[in-house]
């Protein structure tokens, strides 16, 4: 992988691993986590595991598709996403309230934050 659509795809895919990951198969965990979060190549992985880079890449095709899968039927990172970006949201409009506003609001956004 290469670029930006690189670092946009591996960063989706670790966004997604934290929400499903414990749906996948240990060895699409592992994979998964050797390919996206510990940058080993395919041949890195294929010479520990003592199989081919083809699947490799097909273990790895799959389980990124069943993180995709998950997510358009469950939508969970695309809450978060909006949950947060809300929260940020409301953040900068407390920031901008006279003081003797803004302690019990920002206790209230932490509140919020934390509850994810």
């Amino acid at each position: 992988m290469h670029g930006e659509n690189a670092l946009e795809k591996t960063n989706r895919i670790n966004v997604l691993f934290d929400f499903y990951g414990p749906l996948l198969t240990d060895k699409q965990q592992t994979f998964l986590k050797c390919y996206f979060h510990d940058d080993y190549t395919l041949g890195e992985i294929a010479a520990d595991f003592q199989i081919s880079r083809q699947a490799v890449y097909e273990h790895l095709k799959r389980a990124e598709q069943v993180l995709e899968d998950y997510e358009s039927k469950l939508r969970l990172a695309d809450r978060h996403n909006r949950l947060n970006a809300g929260i940020e949201l409301l953040e900068a409009q407390i920031a901008g309230l006279p003081e003797q506003w803004r302690k019990p609001l920002a206790d209230t956004a932490a509140l919020l934050r934390n509850a994810e």
